[in-house]
């Protein structure tokens, strides 16, 4: 028995899903690279992350139940629980469906969240900072 293919870029992982998930996850794509224009867009464990400055920045996915945005971290969830009541969340993980997408604004509102935090994890790493304590 043959496994199906591995998709290599964002549009491949798109293609293959349904409508609705497709259409959320497009609008999703959309407002990351809004949010981060010098993204690069790669693959990474079967998944669609942006990477930006060599440090992966944010993924997105779906399952057979829901579509799921990762910041790439807990710090962000918790940054915006406010933002994201209504939503399924875990740490590094926002879980939604067709029916309730999330908004742009609050997408970008992450995404430029998880910027500082890289950029601050990498002027620690530069200085030969400790991480701070959790």
């Amino acid at each position: 028995m043959r496994s199906k293919p591995r998709a290599t870029t964002h549009d491949e992982y798109l293609a293959v899903l349904p409508d609705d998930k497709r259409a959320d996850l497009v609008k999703l794509r959309r407002a990351i690279r809004a949010a981060a224009p010098r993204a690069e867009e790669c693959m990474s464990y079967q998944l669609p992350p942006f990477r930006l400055d060599g440090r992966v920045l944010v993924l997105f996915g779906a399952t057979a139940k829901h579509c799921s945005f990762y910041p790439g971290s807990g710090t962000a969830v918790l940054a915006h629980q406010s933002d994201l009541k209504g939503y399924g969340t875990r740490k590094g993980t926002i879980r939604f469906d067709a029916s309730k997408p999330l908004p742009v604004s609050l997408v970008r509102k992450i995404v430029k969240y998880q910027i500082a935090e890289n950029a601050a994890k990498q002027q620690r790493a530069a200085r030969g900072a400790p991480p701070p304590p959790r």
